[in-house]
């Protein structure tokens, strides 16, 4: 769970998530916040074994947040890896459903806001439109087949992830969830779409900008010029993981 002030949501987000799946653990990797969100992760591990934080010493990027947390869930052998916001923006206890759908065979479970089922709260039409946009760009230009690239509501079963060169993924903003995405389907993996409920965020300022949005933008474009014109230089499934043979 990346943070960077949300100092308003987090501990609440936090107790829903253990409500909702009580066998699972939490890393919090904050980035420096200055309205002490880390501090109230802190204290929340201290009295929560099943709670951990991460301090970085400044405001890193969404995309290292979760290379750190994947590296720490690949190390320390967990089998499932759970990408939610810190904001509220995600229901903690539509996480079981996804599970499911990892249990059930998925490499990838994707909380999808435009599938059947998929339900958008209090979101401005201009967050939308940019949600949409996002995701035909990335199913016109890189010859995608999912319908919410830009998701960060997600379980990932780590056999997938272990498939994926992390080091390689370059994106440091919302781009991430493209990158990330895509590069698994690429590689053969089972992704299956879970309708979701997503919620304006509850507190705090957004962390969505036209800077963020350009740098996505740029970069669903580089790499489709890659693939079209220079496929060689794409990254390719780590050998001798599932991934790398699925094909």
């Amino acid at each position: 769970m990346p943070s960077y002030n949300e100092a308003a949501t987090i501990g609440a987000v936090i107790a829903r998530v253990r409500a909702a799946v009580p066998h699972a653990d939490i890393l919090v990797v904050d980035d420096a916040s200055p309205d002490g969100t880390g501090a109230i992760v802190e204290a929340l591990a201290a009295q929560d074994p099943a709670v951990r934080v991460l301090h970085r010493p400044g405001k890193l990027g969404l995309g290292t947040a979760y290379i750190t947390g994947f590296e720490c869930a690949l190390a320390e052998g967990y089998t499932v890896a759970i990408e939610i916001d810190a904001d509220g923006s995600h229901l903690p206890e539509q996480l079981p459903s996804m599970l499911r759908a990892v249990a059930g065979g998925a490499d990838l479970a994707l909380g999808s806001r435009w599938v059947p089922g998929g339900v958008i709260h209090g979101w401005p039409r201009y967050r939308q439109w940019i949600s949409r946009a996002g995701t035909a760009v990335t199913r016109l230009v890189l010859g995608s087949r999912l319908r919410d690239a830009t998701s960060g509501f997600r379980a990932i079963r780590t056999i997938a992830l272990a498939s994926v060169p992390l080091g390689t993924l370059t994106s440091h903003g919302y781009g991430f969830q493209v990158e990330l995405a895509w590069t698994l389907e690429r590689f053969g993996a089972k992704i299956v779409e879970v309708p979701i409920t997503f919620v304006e965020r509850e507190g705090g300022r957004s962390k969505m900008s036209a800077a963020i949005v350009l740098e996505a933008l740029y970069a669903v474009l580089r790499w489709g010029f890659m693939r079209r014109f220079r496929p060689g230089r794409l990254p390719t499934p780590v050998a001798g993981t599932p991934l790398s043979t699925s094909k």
